[in-house]
């Protein structure tokens, strides 16, 4: 395994910055290296640049194309209303399915983290001819979440709710004081911010603008609407074909009130994973432990298991 790069003060540094019309939106791209292509996603409240600790180690053995989902970061940021589907985890999908697709890569990898893992489960059903292998960070499947909640995880994750309320009610609260929205979003408990680097932190403010905050809020509205319907409608009839590796932080909402490996066997035909000493943000808290895991998934060996202390 390549030697994992340190991380600089250039945020994805190497990386040639492209924007690509998709059917319904603008997807702004970062992409360097060669090899087996691997597409990753990041998740809210954050943008492409969250992969800056991995994805330039990853790209000494992968392509490796991250992007900004639609909504966030310096993608476009469609108005969204009706039921919301414009930010439904399906049309973030096939965003990616046509962005892969025009450089070049029609079956590919993918990692996703949060959101961004939730689109790539949504790829894994809607497109499985194209997806080779899948890895996600931190999450559960998102009808597990919304049918297994208990009152511990309401208090830890109630920006899924709050988020969802009609517009513009949390767009106008959040607006309010967009910087300390963010800070706050991003200081976990028994973690706090020092996992991130000043220039990513200083990304994320940038990114978080007026419109930005009203798109998050209706990936959110969508989750509870469009995207759980699909779920509902697909469990027990349709399973992700492509092997799997599901990560997650024992320190997180995820690690803290689920068995995140429950939680995935009915999705799955060929899974495998473990807790990360981490919190909800792994690839930037322990990038160590992640490139390591995903050089030997994306390669096709099978990974390491985390044998340390949590």
């Amino acid at each position: 395994m390549p030697p994992l790069i340190p991380h600089g003060k250039e945020l994805m540094a190497g990386f040639e910055r492209r924007r690509i019309a998709t059917s319904g939106a603008e997807i702004e791209v970062a992409i360097a290296g060669s090899g087996p292509p691997l597409l990753l996603i990041h998740g809210n409240p954050l943008t492409l640049v969250s992969w800056h600790k991995v994805a330039p180690s990853l790209a000494q053995s992968f392509t490796v194309v991250a992007t900004d989902l639609r909504g966030y970061g310096d993608s476009s940021k469609p108005a969204g209303g009706g039921d919301h589907s414009d930010y439904s985890f399906r049309v973030m999908a096939l965003d990616n399915v046509e962005v892969m697709a025009q450089l070049g890569y029609p079956r590919f990898s993918i990692a996703g983290h949060d959101r961004g893992a939730r689109v790539a489960f949504r790829m894994c059903l809607d497109h499985p001819d194209n997806i080779e292998r899948m890895a996600s960070l931190d999450i559960v499947p998102t009808l597990h979440v919304l049918t297994n909640m208990s009152v511990a995880w309401g208090i830890n994750s109630y920006h899924w709710f709050f988020l969802a309320q009609k517009a513009p009610y949390p767009e106008r609260l959040i607006s309010n004081d967009l910087d300390y929205y963010i800070a706050t979003k991003l200081d976990k408990p028994g973690v706090g911010l020092d996992i991130f680097t000043p220039e990513a932190l200083a990304e994320y403010k940038r990114c978080t603008t007026p419109a930005q905050i009203h798109a998050v809020c209706e990936d959110y509205r969508a989750t509870l609407g469009v995207d759980l319907e699909m779920d509902k409608a697909d469990f027990g009839r349709r399973q992700i074909g492509c092997p799997v590796l599901h990560l997650w932080g024992a320190k997180s909402h995820v690690g803290k009130y689920y068995d995140p490996a429950a939680a995935w066997a009915p999705w799955c035909r060929d899974v495998r994973g473990w807790a990360l000493p981490t919190g909800h943000y792994p690839a930037e808290h322990r990038p160590d432990l992640v490139y390591a895991a995903f050089w030997q998934f994306f390669g096709g060996q099978e990974p390491m298991r985390y044998g340390g202390p949590l």
